[in-house]
């Protein structure tokens, strides 16, 4: 206790440091007050209905709320939140193994990421303005279900723009899209200038934002004793995920001398650390947008006021919000498991390149004890990261779906979006960003020659 105090005033004791994070908390609090600006035009009593039906009923809407940060179902100049830029990150890594002049860039260095950095901003804007569009419509006439008070019924749909004219809807467009530029530009000036991954501690701040309000649900619809249960629940596995965040495999690596005129270089040993959860909550991340996007699509199918007679439309979308929104469901359980497992594997594959790794050790005279230099070394350390992605990958899936699944068995119903608020989601999210934090923390303590608060 009085070791953190100390860190603490450690911190506070460094100009730097202690500007750094007055500079990350003041961007994070401007994008939670973005979340409550509703965009010009919107009806503000369809919003309130919208946000307590996304309380209560669960589903898509709280699906949304989750990574919005509650920012969309209000209808504010945040709501699009920055999976315009996840989107965007994704497809830009996509093209990197199937557009050669992408993985040109990929091997440029600095300037070539500088590249693929400004054509993700372009590729950004034009999600966002694609998105955007498609939520003003969808909140006109409620999509078909969205907004509607019964799944597959659009009897009771809002309207949150009532005045559905072209320069009302281009305007919400372009609040929306600005709002996205918004996000990204303070995203890397996170990155930039304060502490931590900008983009990472935006999406920490939309989870974390709705906790308080979840657990005083969960403790009005269920007592106090479901309400500490979950508590104890979510520090158990903060534990577990800080425990496995921080395992590594350490291969050795051995550097012959040489001699170079009079002076002998070399002859030290160093290791390789490979994490076993490589890619950290980035699979996690990319797993919800890819799952985000059919639940997206299946509001905008036709339906219509009767509910007595469902559409093709409104039979997708009740199939849609009945599987891929609970979590209680066994395809959502498979198909967000295996969308984890893919993406851990796919963007460790990206960060980890065993030949580049193999080809680097060579060119600066090391070598592993026991394996050849080249061809050999790549294939011991492209069998090494196989095995153990594979751990990693199951613990993060297992973490994210484990607890959503428990608390909508035990809670049921009356949990509405709380599943979400404290799902393995939330929980590796917000160990992930904070542990990633920390650390960058400690580096600059430890470079000033103070105590970091990790041992």
């Amino acid at each position: 206790m009085f070791g953190a105090l100390r860190n603490i005033s450690n911190v506070m004791r460094i100009p730097d440091l202690r500007n750094k994070l007055f500079f990350t908390f003041a961007m994070l609090v401007i994008y939670r007050l973005g979340a409550f600006v509703p965009a010009p035009g919107i009806d503000l009593d369809a919003a309130q209905l919208l946000r307590e039906r996304a309380e209560q009923e669960g589903g898509f809407l709280s699906f949304l709320s989750l990574f919005s940060g509650g920012a969309l179902t209000q209808f504010a100049v945040f709501s699009l939140g920055i999976i315009p830029y996840i989107t965007a990150s994704i497809i830009m890594q996509v093209l990197g193994i199937v557009v050669p002049r992408v993985e040109q860039w990929q091997q440029q260095g600095a300037v070539g990421q500088r590249k693929i950095t400004q054509w993700t901003r372009y590729l950004t804007i034009a999600i966002a303005i694609v998105q955007s569009t498609g939520f003003a419509f969808l909140f006109h006439n409620g999509g078909g279900g969205f907004g509607s008070g019964g799944q597959g019924s659009s009897q009771n749909s809002l309207d949150f723009l009532p005045n559905f004219t072209a320069p009302r809807v281009g305007l919400v467009v372009l609040t929306l899209t600005a709002g996205t530029a918004l996000l990204m530009w303070m995203g890397e000036l996170i990155s930039q200038h304060g502490i931590g991954n900008g983009m990472s501690l935006l999406i920490f701040a939309s989870v974390l934002s709705g906790l308080p309000n979840q657990l005083s649900l969960v403790k009005q619809n269920e007592g106090l004793d479901a309400a500490l249960g979950i508590v104890l629940l979510y520090i158990a596995l903060t534990f577990l995920i800080v425990f496995v965040e921080n395992g590594q495999r350490r291969i050795p690596v051995q550097f012959a001398k040489r001699q170079v005129g009079r002076r002998m270089y070399g002859g030290s040993s160093t290791y390789i650390p490979l994490k076993v959860n490589q890619s950290g909550v980035i699979p996690i991340i990319f797993a919800s947008s890819v799952l985000y996007l059919p639940q997206l699509g299946s509001v905008v199918l036709p339906s219509d006021s009767d509910p007595d007679n469902f559409t093709w439309g409104e039979s997708v979308q009740r199939f849609v919000d009945n599987h891929l929104a609970q979590p209680d469901s066994p395809i959502y359980l498979i198909v967000f498991g295996l969308m984890i497992v893919g993406f851990a594997y796919f963007y460790t594959a990206i960060t980890f390149d065993p030949v580049k790794q193999a080809d680097q050790i060579r060119k600066q005279g090391g070598f592993i004890p026991g394996i050849r230099p080249g061809v050999q070394t790549e294939k011991y350390l492209g069998r090494i990261l196989n095995r153990i992605t594979l751990p990693g990958a199951l613990f993060i899936a297992f973490v994210a779906l484990l607890p959503a699944y428990i608390l909508a068995r035990m809670l049921g119903a009356n949990v509405g979006s709380g599943v979400f608020a404290f799902s393995g989601v939330s929980i590796l999210i917000a160990a992930g960003v904070s542990l990633e934090t920390l650390k960058q923390i400690d580096s600059q303590l430890m470079m000033r020659n103070y105590e970091g608060f990790l041992k």
